[in-house]
């Protein structure tokens, strides 16, 4: 049903056309034209007895002659330069044409001829050909599309992308199919008439940044032919780079028409460059000035990335060239061997025909002799003053040619079928152009088999040509499938990946190291381990090319403004982050445990600090609080000793008993502040510090208000009944109780508990105590300011008693000397932080405690153990006698607490 709906369809298309032209024909019928002048064209035609002619363009000269500038008409330049590979991509379409012929399933019933012209890989001679194709060369009558005689199928080449651009744009004004075999740019995707045989320099785009992606390279400099290839190559070679963070080093021409102003500017950017690796988009004729403009400035130790332009060119592989572009790493298409190829080459010599102008300068310029009675001129070159070659003309030998040179003995491009890369694409270009115009013939002749070679019909046959070569599909000789897409692209192949290496015999080898397939969506770099590299470097290693070096690990990128992101200053990373990679762009911070090393590469655990018993520090303060407690002991047992003695009795010794208590507590509390904090301690040491302080001050208040009755009974001078001992006790038991309530509601409420000081700025974690509520502890310290208070002005207003009376002179002092620690303590112990805070307060505690005891039980012990004589209840209870004046009083006290209930003492005015 299908087939039969597109037959009615072709078969409308058809009349339609027809109608067309019949109107156009009758439009231009009266117009005449004549041509000027001819076009300086060399090639081979092969016409007659043939059904359709394919038009091909190839390379077979390097470049035209430069034309004078005269104001004289322009002439057709003239060619020079014998390219023996652009003549191989000739000889290899005359044979696949007749290869086709010969065949019996394409085109059974058909044959091919040829028409093929050599644009010497000028635009200039491109479009020269292009409108030969289309009108010929007679001077009175355009013969369109059929100069030969034959109709013109369509056209191959034109061995580069900017000539066929050039043709493309007159080609598609006239329905004209061009099947391209080595023009790979991308713009060529926009013409419809455009089909090709290469991929896309899109997909070769794309594998060269994965490779320079796969070595690490990032700092890159890329030079191009000043032509549509180059330029827009690079062009989309910058943009996937930049896509990819890589960067372009630079960016330069080389020109067309050599200029030597202008290469210096492409040879000092890769001079000057710190790039190490450097892309070359351009053609392999377009290169060759270059290549020895690079060895005439010795410009060594780089690594040329090729495109499928030259990375097989024998024009630039050559052995003298090896020390500079040894190395050279690119991509080509897939190398294929061409059945009966090499024996067609070999069949070929000037004396088959005289006017093969092609032919003869061929065996001149292989075997460098001149053919008997041949005008063709070979080896001539205008170019002047051009780098590391000499300034000539002609360079032809005076040595005539036989005949009988042997092909053999070259080794030329020519011959040499051990790459045949491009050459496989022309012999597919003509087999995709047969296999279209096959299937359009099979829809046709069943409908129009006696007028399938009308001109309207074959006019109309060149327009649908278009859609059915885009659907051809088919298998070549060495398995290959040939699909195209839409836009007349393969997209889906393999690239080879090809390295210069040098061989035993001193001989470039083109070695395969590895392969890049692709496909429209996904691609896949394929580089054997293996597989051996050879760098052209100093140390043949894999060279480095970067802006600026990889920040080593304790470092981070940090960009320069103006300057591609591959340009960089390595900034340290700061306190508490770190790198552990190389070429990181941002430092990581360490967690809260941990903090950065020296050389911020690694996070390490944070040092633990705390004060410990093993540290000097500690260990001092723990021999302080064992040694205090040992001399509280030693006075205690002195008091126990001596405790009937008038002077221990004086002033309630059950308070003195408890003061001793008190002190032992507070200087062994010390020891819950040494050590690696935990809850417990947290808890126990400010409670048992404030308890402690509390039975102290307790104490010593209740002796404090014995002394101010004394001293208010001194004053008045009459004579009072003393305070009761039990009261002193129960004011020591009410204090005590109510701190220990208050204490108790701290632990209940929010008690303390360790805490991980961790600051960002610290490379340590302190082990220290959160002492929950500061409400709580300011209350039960605060009590025992109050208390403190309540001493010393107590004390302070009982010093005058008299000489036997000097307890609350040394309970003023000691007073004194407890404030003045603390007093001093607050400043110190807000500046400190760590385990020094808290060794200020061990010291402010210890310091307090040996103050209190020096200033309260010192005197005493110095009477008891080294003044027994004054010991006794004269001195002790009343005035000493006047004999003794001299010998003076350290304690006193008021009353001298016997066994009776209530003792008073009378003062004597």
């Amino acid at each position: 049903m299908k087939m039969a709906i597109r037959k009615k369809c072709l078969i409308l298309e058809l009349t339609v056309f027809l109608c067309v032209e019949l109107y156009a024909q009758y439009e231009d019928q009266n117009m005449t034209c004549r041509l000027m002048r001819k076009f300086n064209l060399t090639g081979y035609v092969e016409a007659e007895n043939h059904h359709f002619v394919i038009g091909g363009q190839f390379p077979v000269h390097y470049r035209t002659i430069p034309t004078s500038d005269s104001d004289e008409e322009p002439e057709s330049p003239m060619c020079e330069g014998f390219n023996f590979r652009g003549f191989r991509w000739m000889k290899t379409m005359i044979h696949t044409i007749k290869e086709i012929n010969e065949r019996k399933d394409i085109l059974p019933e058909h044959t091919l001829g040829y028409q093929i012209f050599d644009n010497c890989f000028s635009t200039t001679k491109a479009m020269e050909s292009s409108m030969v194709f289309l009108t010929g060369q007679d001077e009175y009558k355009p013969k369109w599309r059929n100069s030969t005689g034959k109709y013109l199928i369509g056209i191959i080449g034109a061995g580069g992308s900017t000539m066929s651009l050039a043709g493309a744009r007159i080609l598609l004004l006239n329905d004209v199919v061009q099947v391209g075999y080595a023009s790979s740019s991308s713009i060529l995707t926009e013409y419809l008439n455009v089909y090709r045989t290469i991929p896309s320099d899109k997909f070769q785009t794309e594998a060269i940044v994965n490779l320079i992606r796969h070595f690490g390279w990032v700092w890159i400099g890329a030079i191009a032919s000043d032509d549509d290839y180059g330029k827009h190559g690079v062009k989309s070679f910058r943009k996937i780079l930049e896509t990819n963070n890589l960067c372009i080093a630079f960016s330069e021409t080389i020109p067309k028409v050599y200029s030597n102003e202008k290469m210096q500017i492409a040879i000092d950017a890769v001079k000057s460059s710190t790039a190490k690796v450097i892309v070359l988009y351009a053609t392999d004729f377009d290169l060759s000035p270059f290549v020895l403009e690079v060895i005439h400035h010795n410009i060594a130790h780089r690594t040329w990335i090729a495109t499928e332009a030259w990375i097989t060119s024998a024009l630039i592989a050559k052995p003298e060239y090896f020390p500079y572009f040894g190395g050279t790493i690119g991509f080509a298409i897939p190398r294929s061997v061409i059945p009966g190829l090499k024996e067609f080459l070999y069949d070929v010599h000037p004396s088959k025909d005289p006017n093969d102008v092609l032919t003869i300068e061929f065996w001149q310029t292989a075997f460098n002799c001149t053919w008997p009675n041949s005008s063709v001129p070979y080896n001539v070159d205008h170019r002047v003053n051009m780098t590391g070659k000499e300034d000539r003309l002609y360079d032809m030998s005076d040595h005539l040619c036989t005949g009988k040179e042997k092909l053999k003995d070259l080794k030329n491009t020519y011959l040499d079928t051990s790459q045949l890369r491009i050459t496989n694409n022309v012999r597919q270009a003509v087999y995709l152009m047969a296999y279209g115009l096959d299937r359009l013939i099979r829809v046709l002749i069943k409908e129009y088999r006696e007028y399938l070679l009308h001109p309207k019909i074959l006019a109309f046959m060149s327009y649908k040509l278009f859609e059915y070569i885009r659907k051809v599909k088919f298998t070549t000789h060495d398995g290959r499938k040939i699909e195209l897409n839409v836009h007349g692209d393969i997209e889906n192949g393999y690239y080879d990946i090809l390295n210069w290496q040098m061989d035993n015999t001193g001989d470039i080898a083109i070695v395969k190291v590895g392969e890049y397939k692709f496909t429209r969506s996904k691609y896949e770099l394929v580089l054997p381990k293996n597989s051996t590299l050879f760098w052209n470097t100093e140390s043949s290693r894999l060279p480095d090319s970067v802006c600026t070096k990889v920040c080593p690990p304790g470092t981070r990128k940090g960009f320069i403004t103006g300057q591609p992101v591959c340009c960089f200053d390595c900034i340290p990373c700061e306190d508490g982050y770190v790198s552990e990679k190389p070429g990181q762009r941002l430092c990581n911070p360490c967690s809260e445990d941990d903090w950065s090393n020296a050389e911020k590469n690694k996070c390490v655990p944070k040092h633990v600090e705390f004060l410990a018993y093993e540290e000097a520090l500690g260990f001092t303060l723990v021999i302080l609080s064992i040694f205090g407690a040992l001399v509280v002991l030693a006075v205690t047992v002195v008091y126990v000793i001596h405790r009937h003695t008038p002077l221990v009795k004086a002033n309630d010794r059950e308070l003195s008993f408890l003061i001793q208590i008190s002190l032992v507590i507070t200087v062994l509390s010390t020891m819950l502040f040494i050590g690696k904090p935990c809850n417990w301690s947290c808890m126990a040491r400010q409670v048992t510090l404030a308890l402690g302080f509390c039975l102290c001050l307790s104490s010593i208040l209740g002796k404090t208000i014995s002394l101010f009755f004394a001293y208010r009974i001194s004053i008045s001078k009459t004579q009072l009944i003393s305070m009761h001992p039990s009261f002193r006790k129960l004011i020591v038991l009410l204090c005590v109780f109510g701190e220990i309530g208050v204490c108790a509601s701290y632990l209940v409420l929010k008690p303390p508990s360790m805490f991980k000081n961790i600051e960002r700025q610290n490379v340590k974690i302190i082990f220290e105590c959160n002492e929950g509520s500061v409400e709580f502890l300011c209350s039960i310290f605060g009590f025992d300011v109050l208390l403190a208070l309540l001493c010393f002005v107590t004390t302070f207003m009982a010093r005058q008693l008299p000489d036997n009376y000097y307890e609350g002179k040394c309970i003023t002092f000691g007073m004194l000397f407890f404030f003045i620690v603390w007093i001093s303590f607050v400043p110190a112990y807000l500046s400190t932080k760590g385990k020094f805070k808290v060794a200020v307060e061990i010291f402010a505690i210890l310091a307090s405690s040996y103050g209190l005891l020096g200033c309260l039980f010192l005197p005493k012990c110095f009477i008891i153990l080294l003044r027994p004589k004054r010991n006794t209840d004269e001195t002790v209870g009343g005035r000493v006698p006047t004999v003794d004046r001299s010998i003076q009083l350290t304690s006193a006290s008021v009353s001298s607490e016997l066994n009776s209930t209530m003792v008073s003492t009378v003062l004597d005015e």
